[in-house]
């Protein structure tokens, strides 16, 4: 795999959070509105981790996107699309970005099941046009809503939460989706036999559930899991040492070498030689603000004081 260096130019990034009314705290990790300034007409590109579902609407320049699967029949990507969407993934995104404003909604996976209600496997590792995909254009009414210039952003967030609490689908699984997610970021959890005891649910139901709601199977969970505290303790830490921030679950230093491939489809040295312009940037802010890097290790619902989130 080849990586372009980023360019020599002038870049900013600044983004605000915006904690989900009551009703919506235990479906979004966040809604986010993030701005880039690059000089020149330039593009950065960075790699998103492993996550939930997410909704991406920009308001101009819209970026170009890839799931990097080599073991997908078909590519998934975009270019130029206003609306992205993202199922949950267990694979790195590629993407190349301009000078751009962007509103982005993560979905937990009580929010996939009541705002999406689609089995999340089914959109597990794609990207896609959102007003065009069937799974995701009855939301495609945001694209113009979130990019009218004329509204201010809290006007734009009010009716943001507005949409999202119309399309809202109660499911009879919302306890169990929540036991299995409780459960799921339990740093201490490490085996299925343990995992379906924590959620109080026989494993044939974990399995079931966690395929339709999550997007994975119970193990592979537990694995995306200890992955993302790996890397996102790294993402943080000072002088950026792997020896550090491996997740204490590991074998050894080549089962982590190993499942950072199969997540990520590079080696770790790889990842910490690129440039991560974005993500260095926004996971930074997001633990500053909202107490957690990535919305992989969100709680089910997220403590945060309402005073925090400017």
């Amino acid at each position: 795999m080849v990586h372009d260096q980023q360019p020599e130019t002038n870049f900013d990034l600044t983004v605000r959070f915006f904690p989900p009314p009551e009703e919506l705290a235990a479906c979004l990790t966040t809604i986010y509105l993030l701005e880039t300034r690059i000089s020149g007409g330039a593009k950065v590109t960075d790699y998103l981790q492993p996550e939930w579902g997410n909704l991406r609407f920009f308001c101009d320049n819209a970026p170009y996107a890839r799931v990097v699967n080599p073991d997908a029949s078909e590519p998934s990507f975009v270019d130029g699309a206003r609306f992205q969407a993202t199922g949950p993934s267990s694979k790195p995104v590629y993407f190349e970005m301009g000078q751009t404003r962007m509103w982005g909604i993560g979905l937990k996976p009580l929010g996939w099941a009541q705002l999406i209600a689609k089995p999340a496997h089914e959109s597990a590792n794609i990207i896609c046009d959102g007003e065009e995909h069937p799974t995701f254009r009855h939301l495609a009414g945001l694209c113009d809503l979130l990019c009218d210039s004329s509204q201010d952003d809290e006007d734009q967030f009010t009716k943001l939460v507005e949409v999202l609490r119309d399309n809202l689908q109660p499911t009879r699984d919302e306890a169990r989706i929540i036991a299995i997610h409780e459960a799921m970021v339990d740093p201490y959890l490490t085996t299925i036999d343990d995992f379906a005891n924590a959620a109080a649910m026989h494993k044939r139901t974990l399995e079931r559930l966690c395929k339709r709601h999550f997007g994975f199977s119970p193990r592979f969970l537990l694995r995306r899991q200890r992955m993302m505290r790996s890397l996102a303790a790294f993402m943080l830490s000072e002088g950026k040492n792997w020896s550090r921030t491996i997740d204490r679950h590991y074998h050894d230093q080549p089962h982590f070498v190993r499942e950072f491939h199969e997540f990520m489809g590079m080696s770790p040295t790889e990842y910490a030689t690129m440039d991560h312009p974005i993500l260095d940037a926004f996971m930074t802010e997001r633990q500053r603000i909202w107490g957690s890097p990535v919305q992989t290790l969100d709680k089910p619902r997220q403590d945060l004081d309402s005073g925090s989130a400017p």
